[in-house]
């Protein structure tokens, strides 16, 4: 069978890096396409996937989305046209929803948070599966043309998934110069240029002042843009580590005292980790997160007081690992 797989944000070459591997094992072709936003591209790298690169990221303004949409998905169309593509894989791809359906090559869309309206109107209506955690409701996902013939649930976290066969990597700590005696934080901005997260988010300010320069703490901020990055380094806090590129930011959290971060991927990777996590998310919460504040193994902050600034006692990293090739099997299936 030959794949086509999208990777538009930095954590899908993560999540797919499973994926890519045990389909190829099991003999399919598999091609991966990408979009230049954040550190994908890096990540790609990274981890060895070759890649095509098409279009950008249209920034945070709805005008400028739809106009690298419709660009970014001609591009995309003209790659996948005859290349006798059996099936398309996206995490919330709409770009190749779109260039996927206009070539009737079936798609699977996965995501695991349900309220991107804008993406999911798109790419659920078009795919013939949507793959999503069991911890979404099924209700929430109606308004999108999803009814129980095109759903797949999966039980536990994405995370669980490609994290399953991780040892974290002791070097990153000193290919960043961190002293293993301080308490070791990671921060994670907003996704300030999604739709879905337009409110204002102070909190994420607030966190960085606290423990920007405090004493035996060393934070390390991992921005989203370049923009991100420089606002953080204008500040000057000397606890406050910026990386200039992406890193290995799985070994990154396994190996902290402290995950803090407005985002989704982040924070579920310290779960599936065991670190201590705490969000500071502005936008609405999805299922998944719901139901980790509901088991206490995702911690709301509301003041950056409340972070507990403490080394971790020896012993307490562990998490939950699942087998990949169930994802795998699922995304497959829907080539029918």
């Amino acid at each position: 069978m030959r794949i086509w797989i999208d990777m538009t944000a930095p954590a899908h070459p993560v999540v797919f890096r499973p994926i890519v591997a045990l389909l190829r094992a099991q003999g399919h072709e598999v091609e991966v396409t990408a979009r230049d936003y954040a550190d994908t591209l890096g990540l790609l790298r990274m981890h060895g996937i070759e890649h095509v690169a098409f279009g950008q990221h249209g920034g945070a303004r709805r005008s400028r989305k739809v106009a690298a949409l419709v660009s970014r998905t001609r591009e995309l169309r003209r790659f996948g046209r005859g290349r006798g593509f059996d099936l398309a894989l996206g995490h919330g791809s709409n770009d190749l929803a779109l260039a996927a359906a206009s070539l009737r090559i079936p798609a699977v869309n996965t995501f695991d948070y349900e309220f991107a309206s804008f993406q999911h109107h798109i790419g659920c209506r078009l795919a013939r599966r949507v793959l999503v955690p069991d911890r979404i409701p099924p209700e929430r996902l109606r308004p999108y043309g999803v009814r129980a013939h095109k759903l797949v649930r999966y039980p536990g976290l994405k995370e669980e998934y490609y994290l399953a066969d991780f040892a974290p990597d002791e070097g990153v700590l000193d290919t960043l110069g961190l002293d293993r005696a301080n308490v070791l934080v990671v921060l994670r901005p907003p996704p300030a240029v999604s739709l879905y997260h337009r409110r204002s988010n102070p909190l994420y300010h607030q966190v960085l002042a606290h423990v920007g320069d405090r004493d035996g703490v060393q934070a390390v901020v991992l921005p989203r843009t370049a923009e991100q990055r420089a606002e953080v380094r204008a500040l000057g806090l000397p606890s406050l580590v910026i990386p200039d590129g992406p890193v290995d930011a799985q070994s990154l959290i396994a190996l902290a005292d402290l995950v803090v971060s407005a985002g989704g991927t982040m924070n579920r990777e310290a779960v599936a980790l065991g670190t201590p996590v705490y969000t500071t998310y502005a936008a609405r919460l999805g299922g998944v997160d719901e139901a980790l504040m509901h088991e206490g193994r995702l911690k709301p902050l509301s003041d950056p007081r409340a972070l507990e600034l403490r080394k971790r006692p020896a012993g307490t990293r562990a998490g939950e690992r699942r087998d990949p090739a169930l994802l795998a099997r699922l995304m497959l299936e829907a080539a029918g």
